[in-house]
């Protein structure tokens, strides 16, 4: 679980005091992981995978994106659709682009 820390965020532990101080180790044992995995999360060390997040939020009682949240201004990421963008292309070379009228 080592390496670079995730931009993923989360409010795992204020969920967990939110929800009757629900341990680590409670969630833990929900969520099937290690308490140590959940510490891992809950420090922002390790990103779950989208199986492992969507129990964490159904163990917490609340949805997904209550639970985690990914930054908009994020400068390393792919980028996503720009503006004027219509649509992925269906022979793999990816988002076709609207030529601009003048």
């Amino acid at each position: 679980m080592g390496g670079k820390p995730t931009r993923v965020t989360n409010v795992i532990r204020a969920l967990r005091f939110a929800r009757g101080e629900m341990t680590q180790a409670e969630l833990a044992e929900r969520v099937g992981v290690t308490r140590q995995t959940v510490i891992a999360i809950e420090q922002g060390r390790y990103s779950p995978s989208l199986e492992t997040a969507f129990l964490i939020a159904r163990a917490l009682g609340t949805t997904l994106d209550e639970v985690f949240a990914y930054p908009d201004d994020d400068t390393d990421a792919p980028a996503g659709p720009a503006a004027g963008d219509v649509g992925g292309a269906t022979d793999g070379r990816g988002p076709r682009r609207r030529r601009a009228t003048r």
